[in-house]
């Protein structure tokens, strides 16, 4: 993402954002609220012109996380502790969530950034009440154009979470154990953007400012509703007589994927794009212990025995995924009711050369079809929900070989360059928008269990990575020179 022609982008970057969103508004969830987190970091931050000195300044800048790492921990606990739930349509939460956008534009105050907080209006709800949408951020720092330009971008908001849900501790209170910070969003999102905010800080103090690679991600959602009425019936009074809402969607879902994890909607393998040579090459060499893997996953046995082919079937085939089922009892104990309406929950994750208007017609025409089979007096609706075009970075970019050389000075190994198959809609808008290409840096562990029960970061991974972060900063400015 390199360096304007004036200082006046920012500003024109987040307006084409913007213009791009709202012509590509119906792909997008109008449902919950988006929260992004822009921080742009402009020039003052080029390599020295000594060439041992970047070794040494960096060696600085490394002590200087350390010794001050157990701040950084304390900064993420205090984050945590605001629960910033966008997923919930709650006033309480939502306040919530208006509190850490504040905390944020201090944090990024602090580091000396003008902060502009764009207001995004108000989301509607079903009920015709409204709540405040969260802003966005957008912070500056540094304002020479003749300087390399780094765009981050991250979220603080967080998925639910609730201690009876199985959490081992307060979700909300931000825990160690073992050299595991478990929390909410600890991993997902705010561990991450904290980890940029503490990079930049150390240069800061140090007065010195003058993962792997993630190649892909792509998803469409979808909603499956049956209806037979809206209120529930009594089993003892309409079991065996009624085309039971539950039955007629367990059927359907068991319709879409086969026990090998294929997906048996005709057709939709058709635009798959064929694998290269070179694509499996890089497959074989990446390092994946399969043990080790499905150790740390907790899980007795994959669908597939070779690392080729779990690597493919994670990153370059489509998958089908079932999440869940709304309007079903999911409470301890027995509640002998039949349903009313039930409504599935599923997602399908792309792949190049897949479009998703013509994957949303052939499920549609699948699930069509079968329903049609049972003669079920119910009524079948389906729903996109969300819906990303798949996304593949250009690996060759200048952002890509400085992350490689940042990875090899931190942790002393060459980093995989991998695929992803996580839903981030501001990575193919950021792409399409400016015409470069976009990085994807992750530090946390596969083990993580974002938007799981008992999510963590190691505290390892968090200030590793924020080492990762400065490192990749001054590999970007010597790219520049």
């Amino acid at each position: 993402m390199s360096a304007p022609s004036s200082p006046s982008l920012p500003a024109g970057l987040l307006g084409r954002v913007f213009r791009y969103i709202d012509r590509h508004q119906d792909e997008f969830v109008q449902a919950s609220p988006v929260l992004w987190l822009l921080l742009l970091l402009w020039g003052g931050m080029s390599a020295p012109s000594s060439p041992s000195l970047p070794a040494g300044l960096l060696g600085r800048v490394f002590r200087y996380i350390d010794r001050h790492q157990d701040e950084f921990v304390q900064t993420l606990r205090e984050w945590v502790a605001i629960e910033s739930d966008s997923i919930q349509p709650v006033p309480r939460l939502r306040q919530e969530l208006l509190r850490m956008m504040t905390l944020a534009a201090d944090q990024l105050r602090c580091l000396g950034a003008s902060v502009d907080s764009v207001d995004m209006g108000s989301q509607k709800l079903p009920d015709g009440d409204t709540l405040p949408m969260p802003p966005v951020l957008l912070a500056e720092l540094g304002s020479d154009p003749q300087k390399p330009t780094v765009c981050f971008y991250g979220h603080v908001d967080v998925q639910p979470a609730r201690q009876e849900d199985g959490w081992l501790t307060d979700p909300y209170t931000l825990t160690e154990v073992d050299g595991k910070l478990y929390g909410r969003g600890a991993t997902d999102n705010k561990g991450p953007v904290l980890a940029w905010i503490n990079a930049v800080s150390a240069f800061r103090a140090l007065q010195e400012v003058s993962g792997r690679p993630c190649l892909g991600g792509r998803a469409v959602t979808m909603s499956l509703q049956v209806k037979c009425r809206d209120q529930d019936f009594h089993s003892g009074t309409f079991g065996g007589i009624l085309n039971e809402p539950m039955a007629d969607l367990v059927a359907l879902l068991g319709s879409l994927v086969d026990a090998s994890g294929r997906i048996l909607v005709p057709g939709i393998y058709d635009h798959v794009a064929p694998v290269t040579d070179e694509e499996r090459k890089a497959y074989e060499a990446i390092d994946l212990d399969l043990e080790e893997y499905r150790s740390s996953s907790r899980v007795e046995k994959f669908l597939f025995d070779t690392k080729e082919e779990i690597l493919m079937h994670l990153w370059r085939y489509p998958s089908l995924s079932i999440h869940g089922v709304e309007g079903a009892f999911d409470e301890p104990g027995a509640k002998t009711v039949i349903p009313g309406r039930v409504i599935g929950k599923f997602s399908i994750r792309l792949v190049p050369h897949m479009n998703i208007p013509v994957v949303e017609k052939q499920v549609k025409q699948h699930l069509q079809q079968i329903f049609s089979k049972r003669n079920s007096s119910n009524q079948m609706a389906v729903s996109r929900t969300l819906g990303l075009h798949p996304w593949v970075a250009d690996v060759k970019e200048h952002q890509y070989r400085a992350a490689k050389r940042a990875i090899k000075t931190v942790f002393g190994t060459e980093p995989d360059m991998i695929r992803d198959g996580s839903t981030i809609p501001i990575a193919k808008i950021f792409q399409d928008v400016i015409q470069k290409s976009v990085l994807m840096l992750p530090l946390g562990a596969v083990d993580d269990g974002e938007h799981s029960q008992n999510e963590k970061i190691n505290r390892w991974n968090y200030i590793e990575g924020s080492k990762l972060f400065a490192a990749f900063f001054l590999e970007m400015a010597k790219l520049h020179q």
